[in-house]
């Protein structure tokens, strides 16, 4: 075989190698798709929203007592849950926020969002200036751990049996998007 056939074919089987893997991983990819997973930002309307971190929250760690100021302690066999968003508004005009969120486990329970006192929390039924941002830059939940806004949930103990849980977020009708939780 020539030293050219040599280099030349390994080269040009990477680079099938190449174009193939980017192929297969393209498949069943949407960028507009509305069921994404934690993590992955999801368009409704003019909104990005993404879902930067959810936990559970302790209110005896320092931290999450922040997130729990003004909240009763939890009643026995509930625990509170915290999802973290941020969202862009990228177009010129004022754009309104769910006024709340669902989450849905695998037994279709529904746990609606509760009202926070928190610096942190998410401005439920708010509304994201033009070309702004929630969290709002430099504000204490922007510059917090997580760089998110917290929308509140109680959930029983067992919903965490019931993996995985699903956040609704609505939109402007008839879209609305579902986040898997990472759990």
């Amino acid at each position: 075989m020539a030293p050219r056939t040599r280099i030349a074919l390994p080269l040009l089987a990477v680079l099938a190698l190449v174009v193939l893997s980017g192929a297969v991983s393209a498949c069943g990819y949407s960028s507009t798709s509305k069921d994404v997973v934690e993590g992955e930002p999801v368009k409704l309307g003019e909104l990005q929203y993404n879902v930067v971190f959810s936990r559970y929250l302790n209110p005896s760690d320092a931290e999450d007592s922040a997130y729990l100021v003004g909240q009763p302690p939890a009643p026995a066999g509930s625990t509170y849950f915290g999802v973290f968003f941020a969202v862009k508004n990228d177009s010129g005009e004022a754009q309104p926020l769910p006024r709340s969120f669902e989450i849905v486990d695998t037994e279709h329970k529904v746990y609606r969002s509760i009202p926070s006192k928190s610096l942190y929390a998410f401005p439920l039924g708010g509304k994201v200036e033009a070309e702004e941002q929630v969290p709002a830059l430099d504000s204490t939940a922007q510059q917090g751990p997580i760089e998110g806004s917290l929308v509140l949930f109680q959930l029983p103990t067992s919903a965490s049996d019931n993996r995985p849980l699903t956040l609704e977020i609505p939109g402007p009708e008839p879209e609305a998007a579902r986040v898997t939780l990472d759990l």
